[in-house]
């Protein structure tokens, strides 16, 4: 090999070291977040996205899929990151030694909701058990999220405290979509059926599906959320600086005076709760 040869291998050795050092760097300032579809709907995630952005100069990519869709995403280290409300499934997936730790970050609640013509026959009910019994006593249509999101897996734990087997009925007034919130509320809309919602993608789609809410304020309609980063231990390519630096920021002052500031209609939607758990969490 001559001298021009030489020279000519040694620059494309550093050109290519300098773009895959580029690309690793530009990578790692990329943040892979497995998050729920109610954060979505919400707005939330785009109000909360440019000021962290700006602040750390890490970019978000935010992929919304069902609670169960996103811990599974994290089991198989596809994401840095998940943002989801299903505490019991949460805390498992961090005992299974899968994330480092659990963070709660914030609460909102579920409501359900149908037509308005039916609000007269929910004005006595005090408890969720007896909203669904009525519901399931009338074979009223009832939409249920049927994708194992964390609003799904919450829903089942209210039908446990009845005395119906619902899954018998499913197909008939019973109704399992396998979709998002957003899509449930329209489905749930064109049919004249209940369904359960978080409050948030309530607020942003009430004004375009013909449903109210009927009942509401219950304790065991609390909905915490929670942040865990991936394992760097079990997927040490995932950038788990990124995700902490994320995680901080939604914890910090800043980022939940943000979240309790957010509103739809002049409605508050989240609760900040980084401090402590709800008391009722276990309930919810």
């Amino acid at each position: 090999m001559n001298i021009k040869q030489t020279i000519t291998l040694i620059f494309l050795v550093f050109i290519l070291s300098f773009t895959i050092n580029s690309a690793f760097s530009k990578d790692q300032k990329l943040i892979r977040i497995a998050t729920t579809t109610s954060t979505e709907n919400s707005g939330l995630l785009k109000y909360l996205s440019p000021v962290f952005e700006k602040q750390t100069g890490y970019k978000l990519h935010f992929i919304a899929v069902g609670t169960g869709k996103a811990l599974q995403m994290g089991r198989d280290g596809d994401v840095d990151l998940m943002l989801v409300h299903a505490k019991e499934a949460e805390e498992k997936f961090v005992a299974e030694g899968h994330g480092v730790k659990r963070h709660p970050v914030m609460y909102n609640d579920f409501v359900i909701v149908g037509p308005q013509e039916s609000l007269t026959n929910f004005t006595d009910k005090k408890s969720i058990e007896a909203v669904l019994e009525e519901i399931a006593k009338n074979k009223d249509k009832f939409v249920s999220r049927g994708d194992d999101s964390g609003t799904h897996k919450k829903e089942l734990s209210l039908w446990k405290l009845t005395d119906i087997d619902h899954l018998k009925k499913s197909g008939r007034w019973y109704i399992e979509a396998g979709q998002g919130m957003g899509k449930v509320l329209q489905m749930a809309g064109e049919l004249g059926a209940f369904t359960m919602t978080d409050r948030g993608t309530w607020l942003a789609y009430m004004n375009k599906i013909p449903l109210s809410i009927i009942f509401e304020g219950n304790p065991m309609l609390f909905n915490p959320y929670g942040m865990i980063a991936v394992s760097p231990e079990k997927y040490p390519d995932t950038n788990f600086k990124g995700a902490q630096t994320f995680i901080e920021w939604m914890t910090s002052a800043e980022g939940q005076a943000l979240i309790g500031e957010f509103k739809i209609s002049g409605k508050v939607l989240f609760i900040p709760n980084t401090k402590s758990e709800l008391k009722k969490d276990d309930a919810a």
